[in-house]
């Protein structure tokens, strides 16, 4: 039984965990199904990621835990690789990714959602970096904990393990917005996300993800701007209409009247 449902919405590409009796807790499966999802997004312009029932996900699943107890050193290289990979496939995803997150996203949930490129987060929800709770460490998520949310506040989260509201979440940037109805307002920046140029909206997310020189910067501007997308994008823009993507959709903006 999968432990994810993977959904094509014409340019969006909608990806649920779907444990929610587990909590969306992690095991193997959920791992390895996570993965190849994120590596297989294909051309689409948007990934949500959710959680189906009251949570995102608690972390790791406690059957799993429990049968880790007697891995050996090698064995739990091994599985840690395995969750390295699953995160890497999801901060590294070509399209951008958006998460909405309700009740609790805690340990490796928590990482999850620091691999996302646009976080909404309910009022309710709970996070925290508990690895330290079970005597262990939040060593394969900290790569992207700490780019998202800096080494500061890193080391009070990371060493007390302790739960924070949403509201601590925004304030260290680990979130982007709160909001009462989570799913309006994931449609609405799913919508903003549909309306730039898909090539340039991939491109643009490289660029958040490393910093570029002064002659690398000059460079890649000048290849967006010569390219089919630019050039469809900039008339668009100056006939004041929307631009035209070759499978016939339309994105952009263009100035009023």
């Amino acid at each position: 039984m999968s432990a994810l449902r993977v959904e094509r919405d014409g340019a969006l590409l909608r990806i649920a965990m779907a444990r929610p009796e587990r909590r969306n807790a992690f095991d193997a499966s959920l791992i390895e199904e996570l993965g190849s999802a994120f590596g297989e997004v294909g051309d689409v312009r948007a990934v949500l990621l959710t959680g189906d029932g009251p949570s995102f996900s608690a972390g790791a699943d406690v059957e799993w835990m429990r049968s880790s107890v007697d891995l050996s050193h090698d064995d739990n290289v091994a599985d840690a690789l395995r969750l390295r990979a699953m995160l890497d496939a999801v901060d590294g995803c070509p399209a951008p990714v958006v998460a909405r997150v309700q009740g609790h996203a805690l340990g490796g949930g928590c990482g999850l959602v620091a691999c996302c490129d646009i976080v909404v987060a309910e009022p309710g929800a709970q996070f925290a970096f508990s690895e330290v709770k079970l005597g262990i460490v939040p060593a394969v998520i900290s790569p992207f904990a700490l780019a998202k949310i800096g080494p500061s506040a890193a080391r009070r989260y990371f060493v007390t393990g302790e739960r924070f509201s949403a509201d601590v979440a925004l304030r260290i940037r680990l979130v982007h917005e709160i909001a009462e109805d989570a799913e309006d307002a994931v449609e609405r920046v799913l919508g903003e996300l549909l309306s730039a140029g898909p090539e340039a909206a991939r491109a643009a997310k490289l660029i958040a993800r490393a910093p570029l020189s002064a002659e690398q910067t000059a460079e890649r501007i000048a290849v967006h701007r010569t390219s089919a997308e630019g050039q469809e994008g900039l008339r668009a823009f100056l006939e004041k209409r929307p631009a035209r993507h070759p499978d016939g959709s339309t994105w952009g903006v263009f100035p009023p009247d």
